[in-house]
């Protein structure tokens, strides 16, 4: 894959990201929520002092062809009819939880 069409595919990535907490979070403006441009240092999604104040997250986008995480998700899928969660661990790492990201707009939107 050309660099060029990786950095588009993290681009549309961070803007869905801004789309989705835009929508949950409609008292915010839209300069309130911004994707970063490609190259920049830090978060991925800049938060204004009242974005912020809503939404006390940092994110981090990362568009892949693969990533193993995915097979433990579907993995959890197969259990039953609950929401599906997947707990990984690396060595000497805390431990992260992976769920639909849509499910966790939803749960972050809900703490208001």
């Amino acid at each position: 894959m050309k660099p060029q069409s990786a950095k588009a595919k993290g681009r549309n990535l961070q803007k869905w990201v801004v789309e989705q907490l835009q929508k949950r979070f409609p008292q915010l403006r839209p300069g309130d929520l911004v994707s970063t441009s490609m190259g920049a240092g830090g978060e991925d999604v800049k938060l204004s002092p009242a974005a912020r104040d809503a939404i006390p997250y940092q994110f981090e986008c990362k568009s892949l062809a693969k990533v193993a995480v995915y097979n433990y998700y579907e993995q959890a899928k197969t259990h039953g009819n609950h929401e599906p969660i997947a707990v990984v661990k690396q060595n000497g790492k805390k431990p992260l939880v992976v769920l639909d990201a849509e499910v966790f707009f939803d749960l972050i939107a809900r703490k208001e």
